[in-house]
C-alpha cells in the first residue's frame, strides 16, 4: 500500500502562491546520490528558463506523466514550454515522474513534487497541466498530486491549490479522471494556454471572485474549457449512460477543441530542451504538418487532428536552421502524422539535403506510408550516408483487412516500395501491424507470414544477397472515442495471444524464410486495461485510484504494469454498478447508446462515424479527401476550418551549404 502524503506537513505553498515558495533543491540535492540516474532530477538543461517568481501574474507546471527519459522530448509540452516562457508575465516549468526509488525518499523526508527547471514545489503553482499521449499515465498522475500535497479529489481542493488541468490526446475522454482533474482543453494547446493564462491573470487582479469555481466558471463559460464538475452524469438501469448535462447556469452543454489554423505563425519549439540524462529520442523535431485525412478507422490521432494544415517549405527550413543552431542536435526529425504527405516534400527533403551535405546534419521521417514512398526521397534523407532500415505500417495482414480499416495500400504497393529499397543498397525492412482488429480472423493474423515471406523473398531477388532482413512488429489494437471504431468491441486478451502464438510458430517453422524474419509482439493484456481506460467514464475512477492505492505506477512500462491488479480493483471499484471490466472492453455499442465523451466535440459529426463504421464492416473504402471532393465529415465547417494545403511552389532561403554542421 502507498502512503498519503499530508498536506498539513509538506510545504508546498505560502499563504498565497504569489509569494516565492524558494527552491527544494538543497534538500534534495543529499538524496540524489543514494536513487538511479540522478541527473534526471538536475535540471539546468540548455535552453530551459528559470524566471523570478516575483515578476511574473501566472505560473504553469507543465507535466509529462511518466519518466524524465520519455517526457522530456514530449513535442508538447516543449511548444507550450516555450509559447508560455515567451510572455514576460508567464512562468512555466516542468516535472515529471519520479521513480520508486526517489518516491520513497521523498516521502520519508516530506520532500514535494517538484519542478526541474527551478525546484519549486509543484503544489504553488497556478496551473499543473498534465500532457497525456496515453491513458496509462493516469496512476503517474494521481502519485504526482499525492507527492505535491495537492488532493487527489477536485472537490477537495482550496482555492490555493493549482487549476489541475488536462491535455494531449487522451483528454478527448477524460471522463475517467474527471474525478481527479479540474479541467481539461481539447485540441491544439497553443492558443487557448495563453487565452487561460488571461483568464487566471484577470481572476487573480480582480482578488479572486467567487473562489476556485469563480474561476473554474470563467474558464468553462467560453465553450473552450471543459470543467467535469459542472456536469452530471446520469446511468440508465442497465449501466449505459442516459444524459451528460450541465449543472450550472452558463456552462455549455457542448465543449469543442481548438484548431490552430496558422502553423507558420506559430514556430515552435525554437530552442527545444538539450537532455543531460539520456532520452528515447535525442534530434530536434520540426512538425511539418499537422493533421491528417487519410481516415484511418483506427486512428485516433489522424481524426481528431483534422483538417491538414501544413507549414510552408520556408518557416520549415528557417525552424531547422534555427534549432541546429540553438541546441547543436546533429539529427532532424520532420515529423507528422504522416510526413511523406508532405505537398512539397520532395522540395523540402532536397533542399534541406542541400543546405546539410557535407556536414554531419541528418535528416529522418519517422513515419512513412508504402504509397507516399519513393526512392528519391529515401536518397535524399540518406545522402549524408547514414542509411538505416526503413519503416513501413500496413497494420493489417491481409488486403481484405486493410480495406476494413481504411489502410489504402494493397500487398503490390509494398512489394513494389520494398524492391526499391533493397535494389538501392537498403537491407532491413521492419513492417508494422495490429492484431484484434474489428472482423479479424485467424487468417488474416497469419497472413503476415505470407507478406513478411514475400518481403525476404523480393529483397534476396533483387539485391542478389542473402543477408535481407525483415522485422514484424505487431501491437494490439485498442478501439478509440471519436472514431469510427469507437463502437467496435475489443478482441479479447487469450484470443489476441493465441493468434500471435500461431503467428509466431508459423514464422518459426519456416525454414527458408524464418531465421530473416524479426517477429515481436507484446501481450494482449495491457491493451485491455488500456482500452478500459480510453473509453471508460467517470465510474473507472474508483479503479484507478485503487491501483494507485495498491501501488500501481509507470503503467506503460511492462516490467511495472501488473495486469492482475487491474482486473482485481476492476472488480471491487465497480462492484454493485452492473457493469465489468468486459462491459467496457469486449462489448459492442450500438448507435443510439450515448458514449462518454458524446459531449465533447472534436469536429466529427457522429452520424458520419457510423456511416464510416458501416462501412468498414461491409469492406469499403474512402479516400483521402485533401484530393477529393468533402466527405463531409463534419469538422471544416463545423469548426469555421479548412484543409490548408500547397504546393506554393517556394524556395528554402537561404540554400547555402554548411560544411560544418551549422548553417550560415
Amino acid at each position: 500500500m502507498t502512503t498519503t502524503a499530508d498536506p498539513t506537513t509538506v510545504e508546498h505553498r505560502a499563504a498565497s502562491n504569489d509569494h516565492d515558495p524558494g527552491s527544494l533543491f538543497c534538500r534534495l540535492e543529499p538524496l540524489l546520490p543514494k536513487v538511479g540516474k540522478p541527473i534526471q532530477y538536475v535540471g539546468g538543461e540548455l535552453n530551459s528558463v528559470s524566471k523570478d517568481w516575483s515578476s511574473v501574474d501566472v505560473r504553469w507546471a507543465l507535466m509529462y506523466p511518466d519518466a524524465y527519459e520519455v517526457g522530456q522530448p514530449n513535442q508538447g509540452v516543449a511548444i507550450l514550454y516555450e509559447v508560455l516562457n515567451e510572455q514576460d508575465w508567464i512562468l512555466a516549468e516542468r516535472t515529471y515522474a519520479v521513480w520508486a526509488d526517489l518516491e520513497a525518499m521523498l516521502r520519508e523526508h516530506r520532500i514535494p513534487q517538484f519542478t526541474l527547471d527551478s525546484h519549486r514545489p509543484v503544489g504553488a503553482f497556478d496551473v499543473l497541466g498534465l500532457s497525456f499521449a496515453t491513458e496509462l499515465g493516469y496512476t503517474n498522475m494521481l502519485n504526482a498530486l499525492d507527492l505535491a500535497g495537492i488532493a487527489l479529489h477536485a472537490v477537495d481542493r482550496s482555492e490555493d491549490d493549482p487549476i489541475v488541468l488536462a491535455g494531449g490526446h487522451a483528454a478527448f475522454n477524460p471522463e475517467p479522471i474527471a474525478d481527479f482533474i479540474d479541467a481539461a482543453v481539447l485540441g491544439d494547446g497553443e492558443e487557448i494556454a495563453l487565452k487561460i493564462s488571461e483568464v487566471i491573470r484577470e481572476w487573480k487582479a480582480e482578488a479572486r471572485p467567487g473562489g476556485r469555481d469563480g474561476l473554474l466558471l470563467r474558464l468553462a463559460a467560453g465553450g473552450g474549457v471543459y470543467v467535469p464538475k459542472f456536469y452530471d452524469v446520469d446511468y440508465l438501469p442497465d449501466g449505459r449512460i442516459q444524459r451528460v448535462a450541465p449543472n450550472r447556469s452558463g456552462v455549455p452543454f457542448r465543449v469543442a477543441k481548438h484548431t490552430l489554423m496558422d502553423l507558420d505563425a506559430w514556430p515552435y519549439p525554437k530552442k527545444p530542451l538539450v537532455p543531460l540524462a539520456e532520452t528515447v529520442h535525442e534530434r530536434y523535431s520540426v512538425e511539418i504538418f499537422r493533421g491528417c485525412t487519410r481516415g484511418c478507422r483506427f486512428c485516433q490521432a489522424g481524426m481528431i487532428t483534422r483538417p491538414v494544415r501544413e507549414r510552408s517549405i520556408e518557416t520549415i527550413g528557417a525552424m531547422v536552421q534555427g534549432g541546429i543552431e540553438a541546441t547543436g542536435l546533429e539529427e532532424v526529425g520532420l515529423l507528422s502524422l504522416s510526413s511523406a504527405d508532405h505537398s512539397e516534400i520532395g522540395e523540402v527533403t532536397r533542399q534541406l539535403a542541400d543546405r546539410y551535405e557535407g556536414s554531419n546534419i541528418s535528416l529522418s521521417l519517422p513515419s512513412t506510408r508504402v504509397d507516399a514512398f519513393n526512392i528519391d526521397l529515401a536518397n535524399e534523407l540518406s545522402r549524408n550516408g547514414r542509411r538505416s532500415g526503413l519503416t513501413f505500417a500496413p497494420e493489417g495482414g491481409s488486403d481484405r483487412m486493410r480495406k476494413v480499416i481504411n489502410k489504402m495500400v494493397d500487398e503490390d504497393d509494398l512489394i513494389r516500395t520494398v524492391a526499391a529499397a533493397y535494389s538501392n543498397g537498403w537491407r532491413q525492412v521492419k513492417l508494422y501491424f495490429m492484431c484484434g482488429l474489428p472482423t479479424e480472423t485467424d487468417d488474416d493474423v497469419l497472413a503476415i507470414a505470407d507478406l513478411a515471406r514475400r518481403v525476404i523473398a523480393t529483397g534476396r531477388e533483387v539485391s542478389g544477397r542473402r543477408d535481407i532482413r525483415c522485422t514484424v512488429s505487431i501491437g494490439g489494437f485498442v478501439p478509440k472515442p471519436h472514431t469510427p471504431f469507437q463502437w467496435a468491441a475489443q478482441l479479447d486478451a487469450e484470443t489476441t495471444d493465441a493468434r500471435l502464438a500461431k503467428l509466431r510458430d508459423v514464422i518459426r517453422s519456416d525454414r527458408a524464410y524464418g531465421k530473416a524474419i524479426g517477429f515481436r509482439y507484446h501481450d494482449g493484456k495491457p491493451g485491455i486495461i488500456e482500452g478500459l481506460l480510453s473509453r471508460g467514464d467517470r465510474r473507472v475512477g474508483k479503479i484507478i485510484e485503487a491501483v494507485w492505492r495498491d501501488g500501481g505506477r509507470f503503467d506503460g512500462w511492462s516490467e511495472h504494469f501488473s495486469y492482475d491488479r487491474w482486473v482485481a480493483c476492476s472488480a471491487s471499484g465497480l462492484e454493485g454498478t452492473g457493469v465489468d471490466l468486459d462491459w467496457y472492453t469486449v462489448r459492442e455499442r450500438d448507435y443510439d447508446e450515448v458514449l462518454p465523451w458524446d459531449h465533447l466535440d472534436s469536429g466529427l459529426d457522429r452520424d458520419w462515424l457510423w456511416e464510416d463504421w458501416q462501412d468498414a464492416l461491409d469492406e469499403v473504402e474512402v479516400d483521402d479527401c485533401r484530393w477529393t471532393p468533402c466527405f463531409d465529415c463534419g469538422v471544416c465547417p463545423q469548426l469555421d476550418t479548412t484543409i490548408q494545403i500547397g504546393p506554393t511552389g517556394r524556395s528554402l532561403l537561404p540554400i547555402a551549404s554548411v560544411s560544418s554542421g551549422v548553417a550560415r
